[in-house]
């Protein structure tokens, strides 16, 4: 509904109140019921890399994305931009010539949207990536590319695209967290996992994040707002397939019921975000 076709400000807000109340009760009747893992669809993102993230935590949400989809559930890669460079390690694994060239053309989109703009992709990643110890796009990218693990690439989507093929997929967003993770709800993820060495809080409802934090001492800084460590692996108590397994039981458990640190925070309201493509004139 618009404001001009339903006829004012009040007589709109009155019609989706409207609207509302006869949504409750099909709302009140919903009941939690036993569910395959095949159900599950991850949205995967980093939240603020640093020289940790490729090593630890996006390898070990690279063996939880791999056991998801051996129990035939979908993991979805996204933030288009952040793989660049590294985008042939996906293309390889592609199920179809089509899959691989899909990714391809999201690759030359960017490159001509960035010119459009007087800019390139192929430059220093952000300010919070270069304080964490990053210094090129390529070593960002290498380190996104991970958190894929080494299932093959079922699926290439646009952005908020129906997500609809089980495997590993992979969506066409900006890096930007609120507007990559939109698209990924929207497409139907019903879970998230980040992966941060810069300490994001992000929180996306409603589904559910999932905070990895790349090392121990963010881990112990931010223990309030992390929820799982992947530091241990830098520690050397335990390896990245232990870490993984970790990360895959606690998707399980959160896809369970049990809250999240951002949730428990109350984080995630108001995180919706479109993608708003360019300047606004």
């Amino acid at each position: 509904m618009t404001i001009q076709n339903t006829g004012g400000v009040r007589k709109s807000v009155d019609a989706a109140a409207a609207a509302v109340a006869k949504l409750l009760p099909i709302v009140n009747d919903v009941r939690r019921t036993p569910q395959p893992i095949s159900k599950l669809v991850l949205a995967e993102n980093c939240g603020g890399s640093d020289g940790n993230s490729g090593i630890t935590a996006n390898p070990a949400l690279g063996v939880a994305s791999d056991e998801l989809v051996r129990y035939g559930g979908t993991s979805v890669l996204a933030e288009t931009p952040e793989i660049y460079g590294a985008e042939h390690l996906l293309t390889r694994r592609a199920v179809s010539r089509e899959v691989g060239e899909k990714l391809v053309e999201l690759i030359r989109w960017w490159e001509n949207h960035a010119r459009q703009h007087n800019a390139t992709i192929d430059n220093n990643p952000s300010f919070g990536n270069r304080e964490g110890g990053l210094t090129t796009i390529y070593e960002k990218s290498l380190g996104a590319v991970a958190k894929g693990g080494q299932s093959p690439l079922a699926a290439v989507y646009k952005y908020g695209e129906p997500i609809g093929t089980p495997g590993l997929g992979f969506m066409d967003t900006p890096g930007f967290d609120p507007v990559s993770m939109t698209g990924l709800v929207v497409g139907g993820c019903n879970i998230g996992v980040f992966t941060t060495g810069r300490g994001s809080v992000y929180g996306c409802k409603p589904s559910p994040c999932i905070k990895v934090a790349t090392n121990t001492p963010l881990f112990n800084w931010m223990n309030e707002d992390m929820d799982l460590n992947a530091g241990t692996i830098l520690d050397g108590t335990e390896t990245v397939d232990q870490v993984g397994r970790r990360i895959f039981e606690k998707i399980i458990e959160v896809a369970s019921g049990e809250k999240t640190k951002s949730e428990l925070a109350g984080i995630g309201d108001e995180e919706f975000a479109p993608w708003l493509l360019g300047p606004t004139f």
